[in-house]
């Protein structure tokens, strides 16, 4: 039997290695205390940690380390001979609670990688190393913890502690006085010893983790001031802390927070779950079903589950099933574990708080979940709810303090498809018809008001102006013209979808709809969004016509050739000029009819009936001018100047297009200015004045170069393009075509970008370069196919006369830019 007591044995080894206690001390990394105490036997069971950087300092082989450990653990010695030891924080059993890391843990390595280089040296800054992950029920934030704490073993050897907190269910959450009695016990210490008050249980905690290198796992906490009493105090110990709450105010944390999975992970994580050959035989189907699962951990593993207890399903009949929004989250049950009880258990923790903001941001989740569209900004919000925008924002910011709610831009925010899905059952069950419908009319007004203010700033002369019934108060976001239209870019994705769900609602007969449609042309005519103005204008004027709004249905019948005519379709925009302008005549609406004029002038001077057009173009001149309207007049000058060009009279006709800049010039519109430019530039491009052509439209790129507008350099760069290819000077034509090409793509405007990849590919295929130009005219095909059917089918042609082998000499579609 050893007879060396613990403290005798680290005296020989000392001396033996020529150290005072103090040098050892030094080396070793502890206080000269902690060598003094063990030496004098008061401390005989320190802790492993301690012995374990005693053996290092004193360099001790293999065998002396050995013993040395048996003498500290006890097992070396006989019985004391004063008894048994009082439980101190010295022999204090060495917990290792974490639970088990998921075997088929997928993806996320970035965010291990955060926890890791945060947690890997726990005295790296001096402090306790804290690290925060977040994210919504079901993102998997449990699973990550867990995975990167096992990879942290050996830099934490003094054990690890684990608790659920119960934050967000189920059951009520624990409470810190909770919590601190459980991490105590679990340290060692009798029950009877730990305090009643927090702050005392916290601080004998802190004192217990004192000096150790241990990693504590609070998981499912509630927000900040539930884990603040459950910290360490001094260094050398960690926390990894999880939450669906904000844990941005916690100090020195690093923060991770949990979206959901790629579209790749998904799939990888579904194969873990119900097999490779499966998914290889149904890869489509697989990513589907990802993509319906929202990329939720949670959900992908349920589903996956529910497809290995049914091994004769085919994926695709599950991807059936959960099409329908309805029965989704019917799919993803699983009792308490399921994902629609994982975000109700968030609910219902607004729903139960003490906080009049949280319980208003649970009654709000419902109405906030009906509008269809992938975002929602502060100002729909506001006006959905009814409430103040500052109430509003602070609603959406509680929402995604909790995960609810993505922000994904200042103002601007995102439901995850599975809460919205969530939402929306809850909208069933508490929300009327009426209450929904009344929440979608209170954004389609928003809307309107909208678009009404961005007509007033891009066309502050529209007689449209006066026919607007609903004004609003001013949106920041409006303040200016290009911040007007950048705010519908921006929203337009989610008008158009909003405005479709109207349309299944009550307020589908009602006179919001036309009205929304005309007040939109003061975006979509800047903007050339001429299919979204086709789709929203469709049946608007005979519906504003049966509210009794003769005027309005006017305006929108003449607005609704306007798309006819730039997709081609002139016979068909003739007609609706034809009937418009009876309905201004028996309106005796004097601007109206100047306009129709003008605009009959154009259409009719392309279809070739020149004396028709003549006659509509003096018309218009004459009503313009009794009107004293020069932009009306400037208008009607540059639909007649087209005319005389068509019909040889080019000396007119430059004194006409002179006469109609100069209007414009006069006035300071740079739109208009802008636009007669463009307009001369076609109209002589259409005659074969190549020359005059270029000379007319580069005046029109220098304006579109100044007011940096992607729009108007697309249509500059585009009329240069087909100047230039029909002189044969291809090289500065395919310098334009890219230009254009690069521009449109910026404003993301497809029948743009798709009528240019096909001049590109005629330039091609004029040039002899067979290659390239059937790429382009196959990639213009794919971008028209949708946009504009008639300008697929001259790509399409294009394509079929390559693949034949003919020979091709340029020429260009007389179709307007």
């Amino acid at each position: 039997m050893i007879t060396d007591s613990l403290g005798e044995l680290l005296r020989k080894y000392r001396a033996r290695a020529g150290l005072t206690q103090a040098a050892l001390a030094e080396k070793a990394g502890l206080s000269e205390q902690a060598i003094s105490v063990i030496e004098r036997g008061t401390r005989s069971r320190p802790r492993v940690a301690t012995i374990r950087v005693l053996t290092e300092a004193l360099e001790l082989d293999q065998g002396e380390t050995a013993h040395f450990l048996a003498v500290a653990r006890g097992k070396g010695r006989g019985p004391r001979a004063h008894g048994p030891e009082t439980p101190s924080a010295e022999v204090l059993p060495m917990p290792w609670q974490l639970p088990p890391a998921t075997p088929d843990f997928t993806g996320r390595a970035a965010q291990i990688e955060a926890v890791l280089s945060a947690l890997r040296d726990p005295r790296r800054n001096g402090a306790v190393g804290l690290v925060a992950v977040t994210g919504m029920g079901g993102i998997g934030k449990t699973a990550l913890a867990i995975q990167a704490a096992h990879k942290l073993v050996g830099s934490y050897p003094d054990g690890h502690l684990y608790l659920n907190l119960r934050g967000y269910g189920p059951g009520k959450p624990m409470t810190s006085t909770e919590a601190l009695r459980q991490l105590l016990r679990s340290l060692g210490l009798d029950v009877q010893l730990i305090p009643e008050g927090v702050e005392e249980a916290a601080a004998l905690l802190r004192s217990q983790l004192a000096g150790r290198r241990m990693l504590v796992l609070l998981d499912n906490a509630t927000d900040v001031p539930h884990v603040l009493p459950l910290l360490p105090g001094s260094p050398g110990s960690a926390v990894i802390i999880t939450s669906r709450g904000s844990m941005a105010t916690l100090a020195g944390a690093r923060q991770v927070r949990l979206d959901a999975l790629s579209e790749l992970e998904s799939v990888e994580l579904l194969s873990g779950v119900v097999g490779a050959d499966r998914i290889a035989a149904e890869p489509a189907a697989a990513e589907s079903l990802a993509l319906l699962t929202g990329r939720l951990p949670l959900a992908v593993r349920l589903i996956g589950a529910r497809l290995t207890a049914r091994p004769t399903w085919p994926i695709h009949h599950l991807v059936d099933l959960l099409q329908d929004e309805g029965r989704r989250l019917d799919g993803l049950e699983a009792g308490e574990t399921g994902v629609r009880a994982s975000i109700a258990s968030s609910v219902q923790f607004l729903e139960t708080s003490e906080r009049g903001l949280d319980r208003d941001a649970a009654r709000a989740l419902p109405l906030l979940s009906v509008p269809d569209g992938s975002d929602l900004l502060t100002a729909v919000a506001a006006h959905l709810l009814d409430v103040p925008v500052l109430r509003a924002d602070a609603i959406l910011e509680r929402l995604v303090d909790l995960n609810l709610l993505d922000s994904v831009a200042p103002e601007r925010y995102r439901f995850h498809d599975l809460i919205r899905a969530y939402g929306r059952e809850l909208a069933d069950q508490t929300l009327t018809p009426a209450e929904r419908d009344a929440g979608l009319e209170r954004i389609v007004r928003l809307y309107i008001g909208c678009a009404w203010r961005c007509h007033a700033l891009t066309h502050e002369a529209s007689p449209r102006l006066a026919l607007a019934t609903i004004q609003i108060e001013p949106l920041p976001a409006l303040a200016d013209l290009d911040s007007a239209l950048r705010w519908f870019d921006d929203e337009q994705r989610n008008l158009t979808d909003r405005v479709a769900q109207a349309t299944t609602s009550a307020l589908a007969g009602t006179a919001l709809l036309p009205e929304l449609a005309l007040a939109l042309f003061g975006y979509f005519e800047p903007r050339r969004r001429w299919v979204e103005m086709g789709e929203l204008g469709r049946g608007a004027a005979e519906l504003a016509a049966q509210h009794g709004l003769p005027l309005m249905a006017a305006w929108l019948e003449h607005d609704s050739a306007i798309p006819e005519v730039e997709n081609g379709g002139l016979e068909s925009a003739a007609e609706h000029l034809f009937t418009a302008l009876e309905m201004f005549r028996a309106q005796a609406d004097i601007a109206g009819l100047a306009r129709c004029c003008s605009s009959l002038t154009y259409v009719l001077g392309h279809l070739g009936r020149i004396d028709e057009a003549l006659a509509f173009g003096n018309e218009s001149l004459r009503l313009s001018q009794e009107l004293g309207d020069p932009t009306l007049e400037g208008v009607a000058y540059t639909a007649v100047a087209g005319l005389h060009n068509q019909a040889g009279d080019h000396r007119r006709a430059d004194e006409a297009f002179r006469h109609a800049i100069g209007l414009a010039e006069k006035s300071g519109d740079a739109r208009s200015v802008y636009k007669r430019y463009i307009n001369a530039g076609f109209s002589h491009l259409l005659v074969g004045r190549h020359d005059d052509a270029v000379s007319w439209t580069l005046q029109s790129l220098a304006i579109a170069e100044q007011t940096k507008d992607d729009i108007r350099l697309t249509e500059a760069h585009q009329t240069l393009t087909l100047a230039l290819a029909a002189q044969g000077d291809f090289d500065r034509a395919l310098g334009h075509a890219e230009a254009g090409l690069a521009s449109a793509r910026r404003a993301m405007n497809a029948i743009r970008e798709g009528r240019l990849l096909l001049e590109i590919a005629r330039i091609n295929a004029a040039a002899d370069d067979r290659s390239n130009a059937l790429t382009n005219a196959a990639a213009a095909a794919a971008v028209l196919e949708t946009v504009s059917p008639l300008h697929a089918a001259y790509a399409k042609e294009l394509l079929a006369l390559l693949r034949r082998g003919d020979t091709y000499s340029y020429m260009f579609t007389t179709h307007s830019i």
